[in-house]
């Protein structure tokens, strides 16, 4: 027999996506930003100066993806691309001001995002353990 879609863990893990991404989406549109380039800003408010290669690491990102959405990111004045003086192949990608400055004014979306989620602490993080073991069982390349 076929499952239907509400006993498909594909299904509860897309729908949740989109979910998560729709309560985002207005938080972030207030500071300009779409939750890709969210999640590049994070990730440089952690550790600025990466290659891009480390970026699409750390993000789980095809360089085909990450590339245009850097570029979008300079123009928009949030980050620059340089080659790295080391070695010319790598392309280092730090935050400028203005990209420092967004890091302040993103601090509450977590608090607001934890609201809406309405689970105890300890839920939510053996939450995201669980889907976070799912997907590093799924992935072929660990």
């Amino acid at each position: 027999m076929t499952p239907t879609l509400s006993q498909m863990i594909c299904f509860a893990l897309y729908s949740a996506n989109h979910a998560m991404q729709r309560v985002y989406a207005p938080l972030l549109s207030e500071l300009g930003l779409t939750y890709p380039q969210y999640l590049v800003l994070l990730s440089l408010w952690q550790e600025d100066g990466q290659t891009v290669g480390a970026l699409g690491r750390a993000l789980q990102l095809e360089s085909n993806t990450l590339t245009p959405l850097l570029k979008r990111m300079e123009a928009q004045g949030l980050v620059t691309r340089t080659r790295d003086s080391a070695d010319e192949r790598q392309v280092r990608v730090t935050l400028t001001a203005a990209g420092l400055a967004l890091q302040a004014q993103a601090e509450p979306l977590s608090a607001c995002i934890f609201d809406r989620c309405a689970l105890p602490p300890e839920q939510l993080a053996a939450l995201r353990d669980a889907v976070t073991a799912l997907r590093d069982q799924l992935r072929p390349d660990v």
